[in-house]
């Protein structure tokens, strides 16, 4: 499998902690590069921020049209007809650069997966199936894919994981409704998600930036773990 070509930015020269943040259809890496200086996170909690870029591929709602994605949509209805090929291809791409930050000596409980939309789908499917304890889930826009088979893989060492979610009231291409059933179907499993809907429709606006920071530094602020540790 080749590996994902990505964006790395980070806040300091030694960082303790990794969020891997994965973009939304027919975006790329650089969708959420800016949003770093933005989360107005502690000078002492330094960050490696990877942004991925999805692969090209054609995708059939978009009458085939090759664009970055990290699986295909069939149609309007997003939650139906999953493209499970595709999903489990990132997954695993994701898992990649998991490991790859492993390696640089940060802690899986040092890691949280983001994403926006398509890329929200993607860190929540991962997240959840991940068999190491990570440091939490931000899911922005988005919801769960192939809930029904989550029950039967869905990680131990990820059972209580922290999640934050956030939803526009007005999401014409992610129905608000979706979320939140998405929502219910991680508190059927004991998570609780932190839940925000925002007046607002597929993207991301200030408050929530500002929410997003709060909970990366409680996630991420309080102490600095050694890899094996």
């Amino acid at each position: 499998m080749e590996a994902l070509q990505r964006i790395e930015l980070t806040t300091g020269p030694v960082p303790s902690a990794t969020v891997i943040w994965m973009h939304g259809l027919g975006a790329d890496g650089w969708d959420f590069v800016p949003i770093v200086r933005e989360l107005d996170l502690p000078e002492d909690l330094v960050v490696r921020f990877v942004f991925p870029h999805a692969p090209v591929r054609p995708v059939t709602i978009n009458n085939g049209y090759r664009m970055r994605a990290w699986y295909d949509i069939v149609q309007s209805d997003i939650g139906r007809l999953p493209d499970e090929r595709g999903i489990r291809e990132s997954q695993a791409s994701v898992e990649a650069l998991i490991e790859q930050e492993l390696s640089r000596g940060i802690a899986a409980g040092r890691i949280v997966l983001a994403g926006f939309s398509q890329g929200g789908a993607i860190a929540l499917h991962t997240g959840l199936r991940h068999g190491e304890p990570l440091a939490g889930i931000l899911a922005l826009s988005t919801y769960l894919p192939l809930a029904e088979n989550l029950p039967r893989e869905a990680a131990d060492a990820n059972a209580s994981i922290p999640v934050f979610m956030a939803h526009g009231t007005e999401d014409p291409v992610i129905p608000l409704s979706l979320a939140q059933s998405s929502r219910e179907a991680l508190e059927a499993r004991g998570i609780r998600p932190e839940w925000h809907e925002y007046p607002m429709p597929h993207s991301v606006c200030e408050e929530e930036v500002a929410a997003i920071g709060r909970w990366l530094t409680a996630r991420l602020g309080s102490r600095i773990v050694l890899a094996g540790g």
